[in-house]
């Protein structure tokens, strides 16, 4: 091992851009503190990148489809299947080549939906940590799944369901979509598999942080040693500590940067709307219809990122209809700077957990249009928890109607109530930034981590 190295920490993250983001964060802020980094994506979601900056080595291992990952398998039962058999092969290999090539690793981080990782871990004598990309409030609802204290599904839809460390009572319609509506048994499975060997990981560490879920982070705590190191964005948007950490560094998409900050910088401070629901969600084209026109009428200026795939779902004539500095829709943006930026007044927003961390990091106030997923529960979090958005709720058709869209949009960016939602999503931004800064308790954590990792090199 290099002398300049005390521990190496190799990262293990599921292939998918809302676990790569948080676990790449991670790995700098460790990097930062004096602990060599590897990063072993996928040769298949390499192959996806459009940009790869970053500061960390990679080294890409198999998953047993390595033109085309998920797709190419054809299914998630197919693929989870499969990435564990060659995983558990590949991720074995180069342990031994970076032992070979005197550069031996120490301690596995890994992404727990990847629980095989522990095994590998132990087989080399390696210590391990679990990092939940998800907040501790959907990890908790996940355990007592796994637990069977919440039946698949549930059986009304507005049962309310009552779980110790919650600081807040929610119904099956706020639970994760995997839970409440399962759309394949595999993906549940997958998501509950993540207690099944949790107990044999030396660490847990929760992407969020202390302030923000204080009574199920110490509920959990209980079960298991969880500490929180969030949140996982650039530390420029935060504590500034880390000089060059402006970006993720690694990106499905191309960001058309210059086209989004040059329209921000014409448009009146806290003016603009922004619209995005990140990398995967896909609309039914009459939800894409009935948001188009929910902004257009909302009277407000709109940055909407449509990616290429989605945008044949657009009304007829509609971009043609927008005025230019009324609204602009883009493929992709830099997502961080934009929310940045002071003419954003209100992120209309899936509520993907990535998305809320960044709108919670940098205060702003959101309009939530939960797809599936984590999403639902984020929400529930984000509107009667730390009451910095609204929730724009669907019809019995499951569509979010335009008036409502635009009642939202309003009430958080001109009415009484938005005064309050905007003073929360201040408070919130300073707890998170104060976490991450030196002594928070996020930092904290992060150093005791280190600390420990470097009494066992």
């Amino acid at each position: 091992m290099s002398t300049t190295h005390k521990a190496h920490c190799l990262i293990l993250p599921f292939p998918g851009q809302g676990h790569i983001n948080p676990m790449l964060q991670f790995s700098k802020r460790l990097q930062s503190k004096g602990v060599k980094i590897t990063i072993a994506p996928t040769k298949s979601f390499l192959k996806t990148m459009k940009e790869l900056p970053t500061p960390v080595s990679i080294e890409a291992i198999s998953d047993g489809y390595d033109d085309g990952g998920v797709d190419e398998a054809g299914s998630y039962a197919v693929y989870i299947t499969r990435f564990k058999e060659v995983g558990l092969d590949t991720l074995s290999q180069l342990i031994q080549k970076l032992r070979n090539c005197g550069c031996p690793v120490n301690c596995i981080v890994y992404d727990p939906i990847l629980p095989w990782a522990v095994e590998v871990a132990k087989k080399f004598g390696l210590v391990s940590a679990a990092f939940f990309t998800q907040n501790c409030t959907v990890d908790n609802i996940y355990y007592y799944v796994d637990k069977g204290v919440i039946k698949l599904p549930p059986t009304q839809v507005d049962e309310e369901i009552l779980l110790p460390g919650l600081s807040c009572t929610i119904e099956t319609s706020d639970v994760p979509s995997f839970v409440s509506t399962p759309e394949s048994d595999i993906l549940v499975e997958m998501l509950v598999n993540q207690f099944s060997n949790l107990k044999k990981a030396d660490w847990i560490l929760i992407n969020s942080f202390y302030e923000l879920e204080k009574e199920v982070i110490d509920w959990m705590a209980n079960i298991y040693p969880m500490k929180t190191i969030g949140p996982t964005i650039p530390s420029m948007y935060l504590d500034k500590r880390l000089p060059d950490d402006k970006e993720y560094g690694m990106s499905l998409f191309k960001p058309m940067a210059n086209e989004c900050l040059n329209w921000l910088n014409r448009q009146p401070i806290s003016s603009v709307l922004y619209v995005s629901f990140g990398s995967l969600a896909k609309l039914e084209a009459e939800q894409m219809e009935e948001l188009a026109w929910g902004l257009k009428n909302s009277n407000k200026n709109f940055l909407w990122v449509v990616r290429s795939t989605e945008e044949p779902k657009l009304p007829k004539n509609f971009l043609d209809e927008l005025a230019s500095e009324k609204g602009l829709v883009v493929s992709w943006c830099p997502q961080l700077q934009v929310l940045e930026h002071k003419s954003i007044g209100c992120f209309l927003t899936h509520c993907g957990w990535n998305s809320t961390l960044e709108a919670i990091s940098l205060g702003v106030p959101m309009v939530t249009m939960p797809q599936w997923s984590d999403q639902p529960t984020n929400t529930k979090l984000v509107q009667d928890v730390w009451e910095m958005g609204i929730k724009a709720k669907q019809d019995e058709k499951g569509i979010v109607r335009r008036e409502v869209i635009e009642e939202c949009i309003k009430l958080v960016m001109e009415e009484e109530k938005g005064n309050v939602i905007r003073g929360n999503a201040k408070k919130w931004k300073e707890l998170a930034r104060n976490a991450m800064d030196e002594g928070g308790s996020s930092d904290k954590n992060i150093e005791e981590f280190v600390s420990k990792l470097m009494t066992i090199s």
